[in-house]
């Protein structure tokens, strides 16, 4: 993949499939300490210890047709050639949570890349699912989610 936005958008999509109602996407650029961070949190089935030792497997997956589950090796990859490393924790029918780390300065991280239509495509794609971005730089903070932009719709409607 040729950015992390990519990354991103395969990682949720597994979300959706293991039925998370509620994703949250985390960036953390953290120039000082050369660290970028990306994490996404959701609230879908979850996975036990087993399933969470497997899912870097490259030929594992728990899709029933289709194509094998290379988000996680991949992503993994990414973060480790850049001195990073990729943790999963998660809790059976509550939540998972992936978090990649990458140095940033490292000339093998790949760039962010378009997050704005990443995260387009994910609330266009999947109304059903409340999406939640945060993006943390120095002093900045920027949030974005659409849970907001579904109530307003629901109360213009309801009019």
């Amino acid at each position: 993949m040729e950015d992390l936005s990519l990354h991103i958008l395969d990682i949720v999509e597994n979300s959706i499939r293991a039925l998370a109602k509620r994703i949250e996407i985390r960036i953390e650029e953290n120039i000082e300490k050369d660290w970028l961070t990306v994490e996404i949190e959701d609230n879908g089935q979850g996975m036990d210890e087993e399933t969470i030792k497997k899912a870097l497997d490259p030929f594992f997956t728990t899709k029933t047709t289709g194509r094998v589950g290379l988000g996680l090796p991949l992503l993994h990859q990414a973060a480790r050639e850049t001195g990073g490393k990729l943790e999963i924790s998660s809790e059976v029918g509550k939540k998972t949570r992936v978090r990649a780390t990458f140095r940033y300065s490292h000339p093998d991280r790949k760039p962010l890349g378009n997050i704005k239509e990443t995260l387009l495509i994910l609330a266009a794609g999947y109304p059903e699912v409340d999406f939640v971005y945060e993006h943390k730089r120095k002093d900045t903070t920027y949030r974005w989610g659409t849970k907001k932009i579904k109530d307003k719709k629901d109360d213009r409607s309801n009019h």
